[in-house]
C-alpha cells in the first residue's frame, strides 16, 4: 500500500474533479426528480381518470427496471430513435442526469403519494364538508402534513441518488468512482488507499445529508 503516492496533489485534484462531477450530476438529478415526483404524486393521489392511470403504469415499470438498463437506454439507445424527425443526442453528463432523474422521479412519486395517503381520511372529509375544494384541501391541509412525513424517505432517497451516480462510471461518466478507478490503475499499490479515501468522502457527503434530514425533521416537528 502505497499512501503517499495514492495521495499525492494531483491524484486529489483528480478526484475532487470526480467528487465536483458526482454533485453536479446529483444535484439536478434530485432537484428535476423532486419537481417531477411531485407533480405524478399528487396526480396519483387526486386519483385524476385516465391520466392518473398512465402515470401509475409509467412509474411501475421506471420503478421495476434497473437504473443501470435505464442509463443504458438513455445513452445508447435513445439517439437512436427519431422523434418526429428529430433525434436526440445526449452529453454523458445530459444522459446520466436524465436517467437518474427518471428513476428517481418514479420513486418519489410513490413516497409523496404514500405521504399524502398517510393524512386521516377524517381531516380531508372535515376540510371538504366545511367548503374546501379538492385542491384546497390538497393546498391547505393534505400537503403541508404530509410533506413533514416524507422528510425521512426523501433524504433516503437522495442519498441513494447520490450513490447512484457511481453507476454512470460505465458509460464513463467522470465522476468520483470513474476517477478513482484511473488512479488505481496506475499503481497495483494505490487501491486501498484510494478506496479507503472514495468511502470517507462518500460517507461524509451522505451522512451530512443525514444530519439535514434530522435537523428538518426536528423544526418540522
Amino acid at each position: 500500500m502505497d499512501f503517499a503516492g495514492a495521495y499525492s496533489p494531483e491524484n486529489l485534484k483528480f478526484l475532487m474533479e470526480g467528487l465536483g462531477m458526482t454533485l453536479y450530476v446529483a444535484f439536478f438529478a434530485i432537484i428535476f426528480s423532486f419537481v417531477i415526483g411531485c407533480f405524478v404524486g399528487v396526480i396519483r393521489y387526486m386519483q385524476i381518470p385516465v391520466l392518473s392511470q398512465v402515470l401509475t403504469v409509467i412509474v411501475e415499470v421506471l420503478r421495476n427496471l434497473p437504473l443501470l438498463l435505464i442509463i443504458f437506454f438513455v445513452q445508447f439507445a435513445v439517439p437512436q430513435i427519431s422523434f418526429f424527425g428529430v433525434q436526440f443526442k445526449f452529453t454523458i453528463p445530459v444522459g446520466a442526469i436524465i436517467a437518474l432523474t427518471l428513476f428517481e422521479a418514479a420513486m418519489i412519486s410513490e413516497i409523496v403519494r404514500a405521504g399524502l395517503k398517510s393524512i386521516p381520511k377524517g381531516q380531508v372529509e372535515a376540510a371538504r364538508s366545511s367548503g374546501l375544494g379538492a385542491v384546497q384541501t390538497l393546498w391547505h391541509i393534505v400537503l403541508p402534513q404530509g410533506l413533514r412525513r416524507m422528510v425521512p424517505p426523501l433524504v433516503s432517497q437522495f442519498i441513494s441518488l447520490l450513490k447512484d451516480t457511481s453507476l454512470a462510471v460505465i458509460v464513463a461518466l467522470a465522476e468520483l468512482m470513474h476517477n478513482a478507478q484511473i488512479i488505481m490503475g496506475q499503481n497495483h499499490n494505490y487501491p486501498i488507499p484510494i478506496l479507503l479515501l472514495v468511502a470517507m468522502i462518500y460517507f461524509i457527503v451522505n451522512y451530512t445529508l443525514s444530519l439535514i434530514s434530522r435537523r428538518l425533521e426536528t423544526r418540522t416537528a
